[in-house]
Order: C-alpha cells, then sequence, then structure tokens
C-alpha cells in the first residue's frame, strides 16, 4: 500500500483531523492537528485490517525552539508498508500527549527516552521516569533552553 493510499483510509475516517505535510529532506507524514486524537488514530492503524501497523518502530520528540513535536514511525510486517505520523505540542512548561504502551509495548522506553530527554509527559504510562539520566538530574538535556549544571552532587560537570 502506498503513502497516499494510506492518507485516503485516514481521511476517510478522522477528516479535519490530520493533514499531510510534505519536507524538503524528509518523507512525507501525516500531522495530527488535535493530540487529544492520537490515541484514537493509534488504535485505527494497528486494527484497521487494511493497515494493520504491528510495529512502532521509533517515537522521536523535537524541540522546535517555538513548539514540541513527538514522532511516530510504524511499520506493517505483513504488509510491509510503513508511515510516519507526528504531533506538534505548545512551548509549554510541561507538554504533553497520550502515551501509546496499551497498544504497542515498544512505545514503553522510547517515551521514557522522550520524557528524559525533552521532558514530554505521556500521560497513562506505566512507568514515566527517566532512563539515561539519574534521577535526580536538572532539567532536559535536548531542550534548546537547557543549561548544563554546574555541579551534580560535588562533583564538577565538564564539557
Amino acid at each position: 500500500m502506498t503513502f497516499e493510499e494510506i492518507v485516503i483510509i485516514l481521511q476517510e475516517k478522522f477528516q479535519d483531523s490530520i493533514s499531510v505535510q510534505n519536507t524538503e529532506t524528509l518523507q512525507p507524514r501525516i500531522l495530527i492537528e488535535k493530540k487529544e486524537n492520537l490515541l484514537e488514530i493509534a488504535q485505527f492503524l494497528y486494527a484497521d485490517e487494511r493497515l494493520y501497523f504491528d510495529n512502532l518502530v521509533c517515537i522521536t520528540a523535537l524541540d522546535n525552539q517555538d513548539s514540541f513535536e513527538v514522532v511516530y514511525q510504524f511499520y506493517s510486517y505483513p504488509f510491509e508498508h510503513s508511515m510516519t505520523l507526528a504531533v506538534l505540542l505548545s512551548n509549554e512548561e510541561n507538554p504533553s500527549v497520550d502515551s501509546l504502551t496499551s497498544i504497542w509495548k515498544s512505545a514503553d522506553w522510547h517515551e521514557r527516552e522522550a520524557f528524559d530527554m525533552i521532558g514530554i509527559n505521556f500521560t497513562n504510562h506505566p512507568d514515566l521516569r527517566r532512563i539515561l539520566m539519574p534521577s535526580d538530574w536538572e532539567g532536559f538535556p535536548l531542550r534548546k533552553d537547557y543549561k548544563t549544571q554546574e555541579e551534580y552532587h560535588g562533583i564538577k560537570v565538564d564539557y
């Protein structure tokens, strides 16, 4: 199935909830207009027999300075098609989006990494805690406004 065919199926089901974003450097992707629709759209991607995206390959979070973005990469082993989906989040103190761990167990560590590095909160995640940084680390290292700690437990942090 081509990306265009996947888009048609999703637009029939979700109409104004999604749009297609074309960029010069990336493959086209589907943009979810309202983060509240993510869980419903994800469940459809998994359960619809025409799509059956049985593998959540990757979750990436980005700080775009004026907003945050969570990008999901899906793959269907039986149908050998893939798709990228993105959710834009406002540039707020604690950006959040629904967890996809109830659909794909692979979301667990990916969401924890996005939480740890960027500070995205994943609502209803079963164990949302730091995975790369120490549990008492201050800030989120991949945010544009991150300021490196000068000391950590009395040890100089030198970069």
